[in-house]
């Protein structure tokens, strides 16, 4: 089983022109809403890539009473996304305003409303004991975080961390723990500088250098995700593993990170090599820009297999 403990969100997307500067007013001529949150959205990124196996996907996360949701808790359900383990709060769901620019680029102002409720001692241990893979993020508390990695690490589950967005300040020592508790973490360019820089690490503006820094300091695999150019993974004896992306014509680029750990995590829960898992993660990501909205382009795992044989 794959364990998602991470954020659930409504996201209220509007296309314009070019993403507003500070102090700009931009119009766009509509606002549509999709489901969303890194982690619902790496939850379903995994769960579409169902195949004969009996790997199942797990959601652990919290949302409000409202519309938004039960729109998304029925969505994940839709999506055969085990959904026990979701509370319903006070807080209102969680939700994103996102802006989509002509280039399919695009700039996200989060409200984390119930995502703040988030426990790592309400996940039941079930859920737990038979994960192979528990998926991390950074849209819910880092303490629940650090205790879910804790719970993860005593039952031997695989613990992938991904690293977006980076918190604006955490001590030292508590990132540390963190990553002394993850077995692969996924960053961006911008992202593995940051994460470098949290733990004492000066990377100048290499980011390769800084996931070498992370992968030999902290013992663990690094994968450095980046965009067009594919990702990279660098483990702790320094080899490191190239996966290239998909050639698409990107609508919107919103989720694409999600689809790459989500499909990621699937892989590594098969016992794929993380070569394999990794090339899989890149094009599946790249498929997912062609649709707009995190999850409406994400692909099942039939649409991958023929990209991959393409």
């Amino acid at each position: 089983m794959i364990t998602v403990f991470g954020s659930i969100n409504m996201d209220l997307v509007a296309p314009v022109r070019r993403i507003a500067r500070p102090g700009e007013t931009v119009l766009s001529p509509r606002a549509d809403s999709f489901f969303g949150g890194k982690g619902a959205n790496q939850a379903v990124a995994a769960a579409r890539m169902g195949g004969d196996d009996a790997i199942g996907v797990s959601m652990a996360a919290a949302v409000g009473d409202d519309a938004f949701g039960k729109a998304c808790l029925d969505n994940l359900r839709k999506n055969g996304i085990d959904v026990e383990a979701v509370r319903i709060v006070d807080e209102p769901t969680g939700c994103a305003f996102i802006t989509v620019d002509d280039a399919g680029e695009n700039a996200i102002t989060v409200a984390s409303g119930a995502n703040m409720a988030v426990r790592a001692a309400d996940v039941p241990e079930r859920l737990l004991s038979g994960a192979s893979v528990v998926v991390l993020q950074m849209e819910v508390p880092f303490i629940e975080n650090l205790e879910m990695a804790r719970r993860a690490r005593k039952v031997g589950a695989t613990v992938v961390w991904n690293v977006a967005p980076v918190p604006a300040a955490v001590e030292r020592g508590a990132m540390a723990d963190m990553l002394a508790m993850t077995d692969v973490l996924v960053v961006n360019e911008h992202e593995a500088l940051a994460v470098a820089a949290l733990v004492g690490e000066d990377a100048g503006s290499d980011y390769l250098k800084a996931s070498s820094i992370l992968a030999q300091v902290c013992g663990l695999v690094c994968i450095v995700t980046a965009g067009a150019k594919g990702a990279v993974a660098v483990s702790p004896d320094g080899a490191q593993r190239q996966a290239v992306a998909w050639p698409v014509t990107a609508v919107d680029t919103t989720g694409a990170g999600d689809t790459f750990v989500g499909v990621l995590a699937r892989g590594l829960a098969e016992r794929r090599d993380l070569g394999d898992a990794m090339r899989r993660a890149c094009v599946a990501a790249s498929l997912s820009c062609r649709a707009v909205g995190a999850q409406a382009g994400m692909p099942t795992r039939a649409v991958l297999e023929r990209a991959l044989l393409a």
